[in-house]
């Protein structure tokens, strides 16, 4: 088999175009198909640029031929030979009037059949081309998404460089300080028994960097977080992570602005308005159901609560009277499109959301029919029609529950559902937008108490500040998250940034003195050496770069991901590991797994 010693790549494969006709270039790469017409063999030869086409005929040496013959797809080969205009020129790829009179062959490495075809929009199972992810790089989309990820990344660093950020790493082993997510834990050698953490984010070393005056500073983070996963969540991941200190909310969301525009403009050429639009956290509710609301279409809440409040309808009644509310959607214009199989199937769908079930009323043609007016005075069904603004040809949905956080999920999935049903959401639709103002707490079920919405470090709204320890339902935060089409790209907020605010938030949560000394003595410490006020936001790299390209998933912009049991097919991990490991780490097993879980 040849080598590739004394061979220079000249050029790549796509990057040949009439003007280089007559030239001598060398090119490398992998043999998509050859085609052999007997006295002509055309082989498409494919790097990460694209394709060009290898000619081979009479004038070629007859031992380059017979070379070519043996061709086989995904061999890797490399190509001198002379640029000419093709005969019969193909419109489907950007080298498709030219083609290499081919002088000189190598072939660098054989391939046995590939697993599935190397093909753009490979139609494979995702366990497949997770197992085989090499393979399932080296196709086209794939190659361009990984390329359009790294020049956001180059933008990236261009743009907050010009605006005076510093890039800064912190470290990747850390201290364990659970509150939110599950860590990852690293066993120490050197001191048995103890622990490091994987960051779930570099929150706490960047606001030291802001105590230590590096006032603006950015970072392309590895985060980590033990949590399930979903289409657009991995246990490992990348964060545009950076904080600014002497500053205030509308700072930091105009630079993020900047830098957003400046994204869709060089990636996509698409221009996005600025400023966003900037919603509080209960307007955003009240409108939408979700704290990250799709803008590109209407469908908002409407409360009907007051006016369902002493109605016939138990349903209706029993929700309001428990604490709860009543609300609507108006699916304006699309009564035509929901006959009843379909809202029984909507019905289904808000039950995922634990809604009980979904009331409707469906105005078509000049008549009306609804699962719950019967039980209503015709005054009160006429107010919630005139609330809802429905019309002739609306469909009119309601959802009533004795929690509110039930309504608002459920109505929320379900706009955007239905939205999606009717194809009216447009993936080159961009509309940002800020939520802000949200709670400072929420209660958990599962644990019986508050919990920060965002993270400990947040600071209250100075208006509530008092409300931190006396009223948790009541205190707002100075958070706030960047949203496109439904999907939070960033969150941030400004800091607590004075020890006796810090020990409040701490002491809020339930975290008792001794706690805050073991866990945060080190940040509250800190604090009491001047802390400028300070704020940040991180995005979700991998999140951003899925909503650009139009990906289903984040694993297809990330390039060895996970899969929904945490798990890597390629490699084969978590795995166990020898005992001679363990015990040097002071580690016994309890239970093992019988095998790596081979799904996707």
């Amino acid at each position: 088999m040849d080598t590739i010693h004394g061979f220079r790549r000249t050029n790549y494969c796509a990057d040949l175009r009439l003007c280089d006709v007559g030239k001598t270039v060398s090119v490398c790469g992998w043999v998509q198909r050859q085609r052999d017409l007997g006295g002509l063999i055309f082989v498409d030869l494919r790097d990460r640029t694209g394709l060009v086409q290898l000619s081979f005929g009479d004038q070629t040496d007859r031992d380059i031929f017979q070379k070519a013959a043996s061709l086989r797809s995904e061999y890797v080969v490399a190509a001198t030979g002379i640029v000419r205009e093709r005969e019969s020129k193909s419109k489907k790829i950007p080298t498709g009037d030219i083609e290499i009179e081919v002088t000189e062959l190598r072939l660098l490495a054989k391939s046995e059949t590939p697993p599935f075809e190397i093909v753009e929009h490979s139609d494979v199972k995702d366990t497949i081309r997770l197992k085989y992810r090499y393979l399932d790089l080296r196709r086209p989309d794939m190659q361009r998404t990984i390329a359009l990820r790294h020049k956001i990344v180059k933008i990236c660093r261009d743009y907050f460089d010009e605006q005076g950020f510093l890039e800064i790493e912190t470290p990747i082993l850390t201290k364990s300080t659970p509150e939110g997510a599950r860590d990852y834990l690293v066993p120490s050698r050197v001191h048995p028994g103890k622990f490091y953490a994987l960051p779930q984010s570099p929150q706490q070393y960047k606001q030291l960097l802001m105590l230590s005056g590096f006032d603006r500073y950015f970072q392309i983070a590895r985060c980590f977080r033990d949590e399930d996963l979903r289409a657009d969540r991995q246990p490992e991941f990348t964060q545009i992570d950076l904080e600014m200190s002497f500053v205030e909310e509308e700072e930091i969301q105009t630079i993020q602005e900047g830098f957003l525009k400046r994204v869709f403009r060089e990636i996509l050429g698409v221009e996005i308005a600025t400023p966003f639009l900037r919603l509080p956290y209960r307007q955003a509710m009240d409108r939408f159901g979700s704290d990250k609301p799709d803008m590109r279409f209407g469908f908002e809440l409407k409360d009907v609560s007051d006016i369902a409040k002493d109605c016939g309808f138990a349903v209706f009644r029993d929700a309001v009277a428990a604490g709860g509310s009543v609300r609507l959607i108006n699916l304006d214009g699309h009564a035509a499109d929901f006959p009843r199989k379909k809202i029984d199937k909507l019905t289904e769908f808000v039950k995922t959301y634990r809604a009980k079930g979904l009331a409707w009323t469906r105005l078509i043609d000049g008549g009306m029919t609804s699962s719950y007016a019967k039980f209503l005075t015709e005054e009160e069904n006429k107010a919630i029609l005139e609330r809802a603004g429905a019309k002739d040809g609306d469909l009119v949905l309601l959802v009533a529950d004795p929690k509110n956080e039930t309504v608002f999920a459920s109505l929320g999935a379900l706009r955007c559902e239905c939205a999606k049903q009717l194809g009216i959401l447009d993936p080159k639709d961009f509309k940002f937008l800020w939520v802000t103002e949200f709670p400072m707490f929420e209660w958990s079920e599962e644990e019986g108490r508050y919990m920060a919405m965002h993270h400990p470090f947040t600071a209250p709204m100075e208006e509530d500040a008092d409300k931190i320890l006396t009223d948790k339902a009541g205190c707002r935060a100075r958070a706030y998250d960047v949203v496109l089409n439904g999907t939070e790209l960033g969150g941030g907020s400004i800091r607590i940034n004075t020890p006796e605010m810090q020990e409040k938030a701490f002491q809020a949560l339930g975290i008792s003195q001794e706690d805050i000394d073991e866990r945060f003595g080190h940040l509250v410490g800190a604090f009491q050496f001047g802390a400028p006020p300070h704020g940040g936001l991180a995005y979700g790299l991998d999140r951003l770069v899925m909503l650009m390209t139009g990906a289903e998933s984040i694993r297809d912009v990330i390039a060895f991901p996970k899969v929904q049991t945490a798990s890597d097919l390629m490699m084969g991990c978590p795995d166990v590991v020898d005992s001679k490991q363990l015990d040097e780490l002071s580690i016994a097993c309890t239970r093992k797994e019988a095998s790596t879980p081979d799904e996707a």
